[in-house]
């Protein structure tokens, strides 16, 4: 069936007002209505879509596609990998690379042989290909599939509690954990209880979070162009944002030198920032703050910018998954010497 498809499809990119059931009849007059509207309907998500893996990212439950070449693609549900019952081979996977890479303006080949972008649908895609993905191409499509979470999902009353009175005393707030622990979802859902009367900016890398709030203003990084340049890096953002009246800073992930802006800001009146960082505890969410700050500053002692962060980061909530259950398992507030001391946590 594969090669008929592949036969419909060229005939139409030949004869591009032609119609596709009537081409279809002839090039194989004796298919069943099933088999004819099964070509006709993949022919369409390749013109239209991604192909075959379209019938997953349609999927509600499919959180992760990854594709490590000619093969099974496989997907993450609940939380558990596992091989689909789509295979692509080598073509089907070239013209796949081709549609995600050139509607974001990327091009990937052996000079570029990585490529990073944000799908129409707000899906992450990561592209790799010979030759240093060995067996590739390789695809990573991350679904953000960002549901409307309340905080009582991630700790019980008195957790809430902590996290209300932080929210209210407009405290630094940054959420920790692993890939895939739920700290954006977490982070919305922390946004989602400020006063509907404050002004939030969001400034994310890859736009994620859907901030159910009156006042809301959304800035997103943009890559360079393939000819190097156009480029809006987070840091920018940052600045940018400082300059258009935020009530609050909400950065969807500090993961670079904008940890410095940050600091900076927090320590001259924007107090009430949110933000997340990868951390396997709260002590190690601090102790990455201060790296990155590092990076993006001057040469400026570890000291200085130990003592910085500590004043500006108020109170670390710290995720942790066991199999599809996202839990906050501890609330740190940041002391003057930048250690953490529990407020609340699991025991």
């Amino acid at each position: 069936m594969n090669s008929l498809t592949d036969r419909l499809q060229h005939h139409l990119l030949d004869h591009p007002d032609a119609d596709p059931a009537r081409v279809l009849a002839e090039l194989a007059p004796l298919l069943s209505r099933s088999e004819r509207s099964d070509v006709l309907r993949q022919v369409t998500a390749r013109r239209d879509g991604l192909g075959a893996i379209d019938v997953l990212r349609a999927d509600p439950t499919v959180s992760e596609i990854m594709i490590n070449g000619p093969g099974p693609v496989w997907v993450e549900r609940h939380g558990a990998l596992a091989p689909s019952d789509i295979r692509l081979d080598a073509v089907e996977l070239d013209h796949l690379v081709e549609r995600l890479v050139i509607p974001i303006g990327r091009r990937v080949d052996q000079r570029t042989p990585c490529v990073d972008g944000r799908l129409a649908d707000g899906s992450r895609v990561h592209v790799a290909v010979p030759p240093v993905a060995l067996d590739g191409p390789y695809v990573t499509i991350r679904r953000f599939v960002l549901l409307d979470v309340e905080l009582g999902a991630f700790l019980p009353p008195d957790g809430v509690a902590v996290l209300d009175d932080a929210i209210c005393r407009h405290a630094s707030i940054v959420v920790s954990g692993s890939t895939g622990s739920g700290k954006t979802t977490l982070l919305n859902a922390i946004a989602g209880r400020v006063d509907p009367g404050e002004r939030l900016i969001s400034v994310e890398d890859a736009a994620e979070l859907r901030l159910v709030h009156p006042h809301v203003v959304r800035l997103e990084t943009r890559p360079s162009s393939a000819e190097g340049t156009g480029e809006v890096p987070m840091r920018e953002l940052v600045r940018n944002a400082l300059r258009m009246r935020p009530d609050r800073l909400v950065l969807g992930e500090v993961r670079g030198g904008e940890a410095y802006d940050l600091m900076q800001a927090l320590n001259t009146g924007h107090r009430g920032s949110l933000s997340t960082v990868h951390a396997n505890s709260s002590s190690d969410a601090l102790r990455r703050l201060e790296l990155l700050a590092l990076q993006g500053s001057d040469a400026i002692p570890l000291e200085v910018v130990r003592h910085q962060m500590a004043a500006a980061i108020d109170l670390i909530a710290h995720l942790e998954r066991h199999g599809s259950a996202r839990r906050v398992v501890e609330l740190a507030a940041v002391q003057a010497d930048g250690s953490t001391e529990r407020q609340w946590g699991v025991r």
